[in-house]
């Protein structure tokens, strides 16, 4: 079985996700509530873009929105050169097997699989031989420090090494943009630096557009670009100096 061909551009050309004027709301009962309203943005390939701000400012609707899993109300998303707006249901979910990876708060793990094989399924989607998946699985679980762990099913590991899982899962799929929402929210200090690493390496060292929406202070200096959100509305757009730079100014 081949792999499907790919529905977008390809990697570093141009930005990877744009949206232009995009609105949406939602309602409950006779009560509608706008949660973004004409936002504007452009995200370049290859970096690690942070989304912050209070909950409920929008952000984690903005990046349902920006990896297709939402449709906008107004507006235009492009992703990858691909104007998401314009494909049926069918095709966008093939543009998000070809080209997106995922990382959530709640890792998104099944009971019954051991890692190895938790990475391996999406892999069989995407055409891939059974040999290709296990090589490739084991690959990205070497990448995130799992490879002792990697028959161990989730019930077996820690809240880290869940999270490492599914980062691997995601990677994987050499994707073009990998999505993360909170992703260190439910760990303690020492595994959500060890999550932001992985995150930071992912965007260096594959050239992933990483955009990750979380509350988590510490992620603010590993990222490339931070977006401050308020209200449905970007308040801020700043690049944060890296963390040497900043060593070095305290003991200048």
């Amino acid at each position: 079985m081949s792999a499907p061909a790919p529905l977008a551009a390809p990697r570093g050309t141009g930005p990877a996700l744009c949206a232009e004027a995009i609105s949406k709301g939602f309602t409950s009962g006779k009560l509608r509530t706008q949660v973004l309203d004409g936002l504007s943005l452009s995200i370049d390939t290859g970096e690690l873009t942070l989304i912050s701000g209070p909950s409920g400012c929008g952000k984690s609707t903005l990046l349902a929105i920006l990896s297709g899993l939402q449709p906008v109300d107004s507006g235009c998303v492009t992703a990858l050169g691909c104007d998401l707006g314009t494909l049926d249901d069918q095709a966008l979910e093939r543009f998000r097997l070809l080209h997106t990876g995922f990382v959530f708060q709640g890792f998104n793990l099944f009971p019954a699989l051991d890692a190895l094989e938790q990475v391996e399924l999406p892999l069989h989607y995407l055409g891939l031989s059974r040999r290709q998946a296990r090589e490739r699985a084991t690959q990205s679980l070497d990448e995130v420090g799992m490879t002792p762990r990697m028959h161990l099913r989730p019930g077996e590991l820690s809240g880290g090494e869940k999270q490492r899982v599914a980062i691997a899962r995601a990677l994987a799929k050499h994707p073009d943009l990998l999505f993360a929402d909170e992703p260190t929210s439910a760990l303690d200090a020492a595994n959500g630096q060890v999550i932001i690493d992985i995150l930071h390496r992912i965007a260096r060292g594959h050239g992933t557009t990483v955009l990750c929406v979380s509350h988590d202070p510490r992620l603010v200096h590993h990222a490339d670009r931070v977006l401050s959100m308020e209200d449905g509305r970007i308040l801020s757009d700043r690049r944060p100096a890296p963390p040497a730079l900043l060593s070095r100014g305290a003991t200048a």
